[in-house]
Formats: structure tokens, C-alpha cells, sequence
């Protein structure tokens, strides 16, 4: 409990920290929100044009639809919020050195590399994608028990989980490359896949790929699955729980023997 509350601390201090300097330059803190808004309407209107034309793809309305994409850009915003400039800035750390100094620190590297700073607009989006959701539900004239909405955010914990824990391994690519933002930038673009139906493709590699290899099509679907009754079956969030734990765990093993063949910027 005392390392507990002294990471509690910690992190306290960080995210003051932030919110100083996002208040540091308050015009591009509201132009960023509305930009992220503004994205986030170009997607719901896609699916709308989408729905002009037919009623249902591979069983699922436009509703549960705009629910999905409503899940997929909450998860996405949250990992925005706690982790995306953290994980982008790795590589900088290892090039200019700054990393040498955080392995001095008397305090977890990975802890610190990870949460450093916080996106305050992306909790406002966030926010933003869970009224989408409650309109979506109501739409559906959905009433899910309180089990479900526990469902609902442990699945999404774990989306979450997979998110951060794959671009982490990716970001310690840049012990080797020097500069990894292209990777995972690259990375971070493929979330557009997770607002997708999972069963609007067909079986076959991508689809297989894209479940186990990068779990993208679990991380919005299954948390959705648990509110719109849509669920084929309980191993779903088994499988969602253990791809999120697996990712953890690989990212942590690599992070670990990179550090022990890391020789610093200066060598």
C-alpha cells in the first residue's frame, strides 16, 4: 500500500504537470478537441451514408453500428489521454539521451515512460463518444443490467490493455532503429479497423490476423457485444481478456531484455 499511494503521488504530480502546460497553450488545447470532434462526426456520417442504402450489414443495424463506432472512439481516446505522446516519445527519449536519466530515477522506467504526461482534451472526447453510446442504446431500446455495464468496462479495460501494451512493444523498436514513430503512427492508424463489424468479413486471413495477430476487431466489438446481446459466445471475452494480458506480458519481456542490451545514447 505505501508504494501504491507513492505512485498515487506521483502520478498526481504528472498530470498537474500537464494540465499546466496544456493551459500553456489554451488555442491549440479547444483546436485539437474540435479537430478529434470533427473526425469523429466524419465517421458517424460515413456509416450513416452507408445506411442510406441498406438496412443491415452481416446482421448488425445502423444503431448498433453507431454504438460500435461510439465504443471504438471512447477506447481510442482514452488510450489517447493516458498513453499515445508517452508511447510516441520513447524513441526521442532513447536518441537525446533523456532516457539514461529516467533509468536514474528511483522509480519504475516503464511507469514513467508511459504516463509522463496526460491528454487532457482526449477525456473531453472521450466523454463526448459515451453520449453517442447512451443515444445509440436508447435508439436500440437497450437496458443493460448492471452486470453488462461491468462487462462493458472490463472489456474495455482490456481493449485498452491491448492498445497500449502493442505500440509499447513497437515504441522499443527504437533501441535498435533509433526513430520508431512511423511504426507507431502506423500502428495507431489501424484503429480505424476496431469501429468495423467483426462479422461484416469474411473468414480468411485478414480476418484471422487482424483477431489474433492485432486484435483490433475484439477491442470494439466484444465490449459492444456485451451491451446489444450480440455476444456468439463467453469465450469471446476470454479471448479478449487473454490478448490483453499476452500483449502485457510480451511487451514487458521485451521492454526488459532491451534495457539489459541497452549501452545509453553515448555508449
Amino acid at each position: 500500500m505505501t508504494t501504491f499511494r507513492r505512485y498515487l503521488s506521483l502520478y498526481g504530480a504528472l498530470w498537474r504537470n500537464s494540465v499546466t502546460r496544456e493551459m500553456s497553450f489554451k488555442a491549440n488545447f479547444l483546436l485539437w478537441i474540435i479537430v478529434e470532434l470533427l473526425w469523429f462526426g466524419l465517421q458517424l456520417t460515413f456509416m450513416s451514408v452507408l445506411y442510406s442504402h441498406t438496412d443491415s450489414i452481416a446482421g448488425w443495424t445502423k444503431w448498433e453500428v453507431v454504438l460500435l463506432v461510439g465504443s471504438s472512439n471512447f477506447i481510442q481516446q482514452l488510450f489517447t489521454a493516458f498513453f499515445l505522446t508517452n508511447l510516441t516519445e520513447i524513441s526521442e527519449h532513447i536518441r537525446t539521451g533523456k532516457l539514461d536519466f529516467m533509468l536514474l530515477l528511483p522509480v519504475n522506467t516503464r511507469f514513467l515512460v508511459s504516463l509522463r504526461k496526460v491528454d487532457l482534451g482526449a477525456y473531453i472526447n472521450s466523454a463526448c463518444a459515451l453520449v453517442v453510446m447512451a443515444y445509440a442504446g436508447h435508439r436500440l431500446h437497450l437496458s443493460p443490467s448492471w452486470l453488462q455495464f461491468a462487462g462493458f468496462a472490463l472489456m474495455a479495460l482490456a481493449g485498452l490493455l491491448v492498445h497500449y501494451s502493442l505500440m509499447f512493444l513497437l515504441s522499443t523498436v527504437a533501441f535498435w532503429t533509433v526513430r520508431a514513430q512511423g511504426i507507431t503512427y502506423g500502428y495507431y492508424n489501424l484503429f480505424n479497423i476496431a469501429r468495423l463489424p467483426d462479422a461484416a468479413f469474411p473468414r480468411g486471413a485478414f480476418k484471422a490476423f487482424f483477431t489474433f495477430g492485432l486484435p483490433m476487431l475484439l477491442v470494439s466489438n466484444v465490449p459492444v457485444k456485451t451491451l446489444a446481446h450480440k455476444l456468439d459466445s463467453p469465450w469471446e471475452l476470454v479471448l479478449l481478456a487473454g490478448m490483453g494480458l499476452g500483449c502485457f506480458v510480451a511487451s514487458e519481456l521485451l521492454w526488459r531484455w532491451s534495457l539489459r542490451h541497452y549501452t545509453s545514447a553515448s555508449s
